[in-house]
């Protein structure tokens, strides 16, 4: 296949990759529809009503470019949050502002620390950057606070990745040992510390917005893609020091957050109280997932996030047989994608109807195995 010359060294050795495949790509290449989406920690209880109804009301305006300052989403997270709008930067989800702060920090061969079997879109744009990854493998199911703290000190790297709450195992720490983790790194070393699940975790493990912002060298990244159901809108934000924050302004598309996907967060914010019924859904789907996999013989790990990990007791083969399984059944979920995470599932939280499909798959799948 020709292809052209002029692509620059890092970008002709990398390979063409896809970090996640979406379910959309498996109906296309299994012809096999999806019945229970429950793979991808979207909210399957959508978006509030109140949302919906302003993206109605504010449809006709789509010709517009949002404000490029986003000025009037940063006045609602400042108010929401109690930190001032310029502790906050503006993205096309966390996935963009993750690709932002590589390109800020990273030039070609430096070091990245993050954890092994971590999230694999910010593996994505540490290659793409040219950067190099050292990694830290899981300790008991969670991410290794200490080993990556001791990666980063002896591999001086200017940057280290940790999610918390962590994807794909759900697992957490409490605030007060992210707090020390965040303020024994080296002055540095940059922290991206990725909140994506910080709506879903338990009072007492998500530091408050403020905790951290004397520290120019972390940045908080959050989104509106899970508890408040807009992943399709892609927002995400970044809570860090007003030196730190400014910098996006450096290099971020300018004009890259859609008119309506504003609209709806602002929206969002306002409702609350929808914000609070779906997190009581998203705790009974939990149990239910965790009763299913019981009931099946399979070990449901603890989880702070909106979906849960089943230990299925194997190894990656097997785990990998059980998905598959379960989409030609229609019930899309996904797993960890390397030893030994990858002896799990993983299984999002969703409506009535999707654990129904799942309660009447899995065991059916199990069985053929």
């Amino acid at each position: 296949m020709s292809t052209f010359s002029r692509f620059t060294p890092l970008v002709s050795s990398l390979p063409a990759t896809v970090p996640f495949v979406g379910p959309e790509a498996i109906e296309r290449g299994r012809g096999l529809p999806v019945k229970a989406r429950i793979g991808a920690n979207e909210s399957g209880f959508g978006p509030a009503p109140s949302v919906l109804a302003a993206i109605r009301d504010h449809a006709a305006e789509v010709w517009k470019y949002a404000d490029p300052e986003n000025f009037e989403l940063k006045q609602a997270l400042s108010a929401h949050l109690g930190v001032t709008p310029a502790n906050l930067a503006v993205g096309e989800g966390v996935d963009d502002l993750l690709g932002l702060i590589v390109r800020m920090v990273i030039e070609p061969g430096q070091t990245v620390v993050t954890s092994f079997g971590g999230y694999p879109t910010f593996n994505f744009h540490v290659s793409g950057f040219g950067g190099r990854l050292v990694t830290v493998p899981y300790a008991g199911d969670r991410e290794d606070i200490h080993g990556l703290l001791d990666a980063a000190k002896r591999e001086k790297a200017p940057l280290v990745y940790l999610a918390n709450p962590d994807n794909p195992m759900g697992s957490l720490w409490n605030a007060d040992e992210i707090v020390a983790f965040a303020r024994a790194l080296p002055e540095n070393t940059l922290l991206v510390l990725d909140e994506a699940y910080a709506e879903t975790a338990p009072a007492g493990a998500i530091p408050p917005a403020d905790a951290l912002l004397d520290l120019p060298n972390v940045i908080r990244t959050r989104t509106f893609s899970k508890a408040y159901g807009l992943a399709g809108a892609r927002v995400g934000y970044a809570i860090s020091a007003p030196g730190t924050a400014v910098a996006f302004d450096k290099i971020r598309n300018h004009f890259g957050m859609p008119r309506l996907s504003i609209v709806a967060a602002l929206a969002a914010l306002e409702d609350q109280a929808y914000l609070a019924d779906v997190l009581k859904k998203i705790v009974a789907s939990r149990d239910r997932i965790a009763a299913i996999a019981t009931a099946n013989g399979l070990a449901p790990l603890p989880s702070a996030t909106n979906f849960v990990a089943i230990d299925c007791g194997r190894d990656g083969a097997h785990a990998r047989a059980i998905v598959d399984g379960l989409m030609a059944h229609g019930v899309f979920i996904r797993m960890p994608g390397v030893a030994p995470l990858n002896r799990c599932i993983r299984i999002s939280t969703g409506t009535e109807r999707d654990m129904a499909l799942l309660e009447k798959a899995l065991p059916q799948v199990l069985k053929t195995l």
